[in-house]
């Protein structure tokens, strides 16, 4: 062998290793940054140039005429195109409104004596002022702009976050375990699943259920779905599993995507009494990362796919997120108002609780700030934060 065969043989082995190492490097950075930081486009742009301009430096120094070489070096970057194009795709993904069961932003401004909340006030000075031994609250996301208006009338003025305070959002299925533990004096919920109501017997707990006011279950489509109205018939169906594609209730040629909620949760416990005992398709689940390596996997949140259908309440829905890109749906030709959570006609109106436990030793500003609640003060703020009052 020559020495300039030798030479190209070995220009060949370089270009063959440094193909496969760019590859190697390449494909595992990319999928760190794609785990860590869906949004770094930037930088995966600038890692592809200097990927290619290590290809075609390869290519120059490349003398040995062989296609299959070639086509080594051509495959980091059909690697990274396709990588950008799942990347870019994703970001469109990621752009797609959602409806989030729990928002931290959101709920920052309902927080109480916040100069700049949007929590309703009452026209007077509130009849009852608690100071002292303050009752610890919890609640569902969507009350929590009813219960923390209530603390800022009654409660002394003071720094009320909504974690690691004396007035949490913990959502039901924690606050229903907050209660059960102790941790918290009242929660403000829907009613409780059979399983929540198991746990509180099996500690030999009863749970005090008082009703203080009204809101809409109700289902919500893309606005550029044409379906209309459901009927309970339908809904059931949907979640059972039984419809499948939209065409089938004279809607579009497409799949139903059908979001759920967690175990627990109010808006899923009342999903399964509508279903009434029929078995409910598993739910959508999602791999959501925590960190380096951590990855837990939950119901997916909402997504506002044109195909899509999801659940909440009325005024979570229309008032808290105010998402224009959902709309509600009739149910059983009825559609969700005020008026007609009011006068009964919606089938889908559910009472709004204060749940404490029953007990001999009770707080004592825990029947007073109740008796507040269903006073005409207190639902003079339910009204005002959008709800239907008990009273009228």
């Amino acid at each position: 062998m020559s020495e300039a065969e030798a030479k190209s043989i070995l220009k060949g082995g370089l270009s063959i290793f440094f193909g496969f190492i760019t590859i190697i490097f390449g494909s595992l950075f990319a999928i760190i940054i794609f785990s860590e930081y869906p949004q770094g486009n930037t930088l995966l742009l600038i890692w592809l140039f200097l990927c290619i301009s290590l290809i075609v430096s390869l290519i120059f120094i490349n003398v040995i005429n062989s296609k299959k070489i070639y086509y080594l070096l051509s495959m980091p970057i059909i690697c990274f195109i396709t990588i950008v194009s799942i990347l870019q795709y994703q970001n469109c993904v990621d752009k797609i409104p959602t409806v989030e069961e729990q928002n931290s932003d959101l709920l920052y401004f309902y927080e109480p004596f916040l100069s700049y909340n949007k929590l309703p006030k009452l026209d007077k000075i509130s009849t009852l002022r608690l100071e002292g031994n303050l009752p610890i609250l919890d609640g569902a996301t969507a009350l929590y702009p009813l219960y923390a208006s209530f603390v800022q009338a009654v409660y002394p003025k003071g720094n009320y976050k909504i974690e690691d305070s004396i007035v949490l959002c913990s959502k039901t299925p924690n606050a229903y375990n907050n209660l059960l533990e102790r941790k918290v004096d009242i929660i403000f919920c829907f009613e409780p699943s059979e399983n929540q109501i198991k746990q509180f017997i099996n500690k030999g707990l009863k749970l005090k259920m008082y009703a203080i006011g009204r809101d809409a279950f109700v289902f919500f489509v893309n606005t550029n779905n044409n379906i209309n109205n459901l009927s309970i018939e339908n809904v059931q169906g949907i979640y059972s599993g039984s419809i499948k594609n939209w065409s089938e209730l004279n809607g579009m040629n497409k799949n139903i995507r059908a979001f759920q909620r967690e175990k627990d949760s109010g808006s899923q416990t009342i999903l399964e009494r509508i279903m009434d005992n029929i078995p409910i398709e598993k739910p959508r689940r999602e791999n959501i990362s925590r960190g380096m390596g951590s990855i837990i996997n939950q119901v997916a949140s909402y997504k506002n796919y044109n195909n899509a259908i999801g659940y909440s309440f009325l005024l979570y829905s229309t008032e808290m997120v105010k998402n224009n890109q959902i709309k509600l749906l009739q149910i059983n030709g009825i559609i969700p108002t005020k008026e007609t959570i009011k006068n009964n006609s919606y089938p889908l109106s559910q009472d709004i609780y204060v749940i404490t436990i029953d007990e001999e030793k009770e707080n004592e500003s825990i029947q007073l700030f109740i008796e507040w609640i269903l006073s005409r003060q207190g639902q003079e703020l339910i009204f005002k934060t959008g709800y239907i009052p008990v009273l009228d």
